[in-house]
């Protein structure tokens, strides 16, 4: 079975291809240049060095969201595109799920955080020791929030993900139970775990068609939301 990853919920880009549970190859860049700009290029030097045909694939996994609007739009539009293309299923995979599979085997509850501005994550709370299993599904939460349900659970936690830094004071500040924070190698999204953890879905027939699939936001953006505070400001004002 051949699953090719893609991951652009980020500043990371990354394409990645898994086959029969090993990964083949795999492209990450975490730098500030536009998702558009490094995607195709990126999958067509894994294609090139590696002499993999993308009529091979099984299926696409995408992560699609939680995550950056226009990054989430870009791998969504690209992976379609190559399913309608190659004709070809999609699946798609929850970004913080994929971030946690990063840890797959830790001891630990694994507590991906992608920071979503205004003291606001995008978070989930997983398992790993014993198999990959979901202890709250991928959500946009308060930090303080969140740090109050880890530390009601009492169990060790490691942390990964760009909230990291963003959050880390309140997090040494706030945590009660012990907790970590995940190495370089595995702290930020990755196409090999996006297409690892798609090589499960695919068997379990979590499928979808590329006309089907749709980034999940879960939401809105950011200047829509400040729209309809203001409007909902000017309608107090004029009642």
């Amino acid at each position: 079975m051949n699953i090719l990853g893609i991951e652009s919920s980020s500043l990371v880009a990354s394409v990645a291809i898994v086959t029969d549970q090993v990964l083949t190859a795999e492209y990450t860049v975490n730098f500030k240049k536009t998702h558009s700009q490094t995607l195709l290029p990126m999958l067509d030097e894994i294609v090139t060095m590696t002499g993999f045909e993308l009529e091979t694939i099984d299926a696409i996994a995408v992560s699609a969201g939680p995550g950056s609007f226009t990054g989430l739009r870009i791998g969504s539009a690209t992976g379609k595109g190559l399913g309608l293309a190659l004709d070809k299923p999609m699946i798609s995979i929850p970004t913080v799920d994929a971030m946690a599979y990063n840890l797959y085997g830790c001891a630990a509850i694994v507590c991906p955080i992608m920071d979503a501005r205004r003291d606001q994550v995008y978070t989930g709370i997983y398992e790993n020791k014993d198999g990959f299993s979901i202890r709250k599904e991928a959500c946009a939460m308060d930090i303080n929030d969140l740090i109050l349900e880890l530390n009601q659970m009492g169990d060790t936690v490691i942390f990964l993900g760009d909230g990291v830094p963003v959050y880390k004071k309140q997090i040494e500040e706030s945590m009660t139970v012990p907790f970590s924070f995940a190495p370089a190698h595995v702290n930020r999204q990755r196409a090999a775990s996006v297409a690892a953890l798609g090589s499960l879905y695919y068997e379990e027939g979590k499928l979808v068609t590329a006309a089907e699939h749709a980034p999940d936001y879960l939401r809105k953006p950011q200047a829509e939301r400040e729209r309809e505070e203001q409007e909902a400001k000017g309608n107090v004002h004029n009642s």
